[in-house]
């Protein structure tokens, strides 16, 4: 299809750079020689470095920890949640290993480019023990694949972007994996085709017959066209029938129009789909601290509470002796503070109402 060709064509002029991959420069003893590095499967993520030192590979572990917390939870802004930015600031206690790639390509000049990737593994348990923690919600594997039924006019009439035709789509199938889950495309046979004015319509019974051959029964509805100087996308996703969500997204480059499919699609999915946090609930609790009988014991006991993600504000209620009673405003609950503590804490115990803790 000249048409479709042509626009792939269009969109590929807007890249900065192509790229190819070359193998690994370190490191962490995982790979046979000749593989090449790069993040596979829910707790892994890549992210760019402006080199290898220690304080931007830390910064970097931060940022990839946040594209893992975004993947488990299906929350975009999952790094603005309480406590989560505290803990990504701990994010390389979490890796279990990590390695560097070297990536050339050419520039739209000819002249050739270089970046270097950081490939990071974290611990699986130990990102699981922080989000339960943390009380973020987390979106169950394995999860679907709605098909993409999207007809885009560049002004020639609107034509189905068919599974031939999936370069055409790459940014919007590339930005549903990068919310960790996936696309699919129908076969775009003549049939299919022929459906491309309900699309336009947007006659999502229409479209849900046509799509029953494929699994699951879910629909992701668009079009795609230009307007006001850029290009505008129309979504409707529809799960088993049912209009989950509806939006438009508008932007000069036809790939961020595009992509928006994919984010409107995962949050509709998100706020089906995911379940809530194990840890308790958040608010405040009272919580009684004993062995505090000097100014170094109290400033143990505020360092260890301050460093912890879960708790939000500490009140002062009531000393007496050797105990000290605070009010905690907690992130999850009393459980979600004793999961936290650790094997290294300086607090034991933690029976009674109000729970009593000890400091060692």
């Amino acid at each position: 299809m000249r048409w479709m060709r042509a626009f792939v064509f269009a969109a590929a002029t807007l890249v900065a750079a192509s790229w190819t991959v070359t193998p690994a420069l370190a490191q962490s003893g995982l790979r046979t020689e000749g593989d090449v590095a790069a993040a596979r499967g829910a707790y892994q993520a890549e992210v760019p470095v402006n080199g290898q030192g220690e304080a931007e590979r830390n910064g970097a572990f931060a940022r990839a920890l946040g594209q893992v917390l975004a993947k488990m939870s299906g929350d975009r802004s999952v790094t603005g949640r309480p406590g989560v930015g505290q803990e990504l600031r701990n994010a390389r206690n979490l890796v279990d290993s990590y390695d560097y790639r070297q990536d050339q390509g050419t520039s739209p000049s000819g002249a050739p480019t270089f970046r270097t990737t950081l490939i990071v593994r974290f611990d699986p348990e130990g990102v699981d023990g922080m989000a339960a923690v943390l009380g973020l919600p987390v979106w169950p594997q394995p999860r679907p694949k709605p098909v993409v039924w999207l007809a885009i006019n560049d002004g020639s009439g609107p034509r189905l972007v068919g599974l031939q035709q999936a370069n055409a789509v790459r940014p919007l199938l590339s930005r549903a994996q990068d919310r960790g889950y996936g696309l699919g495309l129908p076969a775009g046979n003549a049939a299919e085709q022929a459906l491309v004015g309900a699309i336009w319509r947007q006659d999502t019974a229409a479209v849900a017959r046509a799509s029953s051959r494929y699994s699951p029964p879910m629909q992701l509805i668009g079009k795609l066209y230009r307007a006001k100087g850029g290009w505008t996308a129309d979504w409707v996703f529809v799960d088993g029938g049912k209009v989950l969500s509806t939006w438009s997204t508008s932007d000069t480059d036809a790939r961020r129009a595009m992509a928006g499919g994919a984010d409107g699609t995962a949050d509709a999915l998100v706020k089906r789909y995911a379940k809530r946090g194990t840890a308790g609930p958040a608010g405040t609790y009272r919580v009684v601290f004993a062995g505090i009988r000097s100014t170094d014991d109290y400033l143990r006991l505020m360092g260890q509470l301050q460093k912890m993600a879960v708790v939000r504000r500490i009140t002062p209620v009531r000393a007496s002796g050797d105990t000290l009673e605070l009010d905690l405003e907690l992130i999850s609950g009393l459980s979600g503070f004793r999961r936290m503590l650790g094997d290294d804490s300086p607090l034991i115990g933690g029976e009674g109402e109000p729970p009593v803790f000890r400091l060692k």
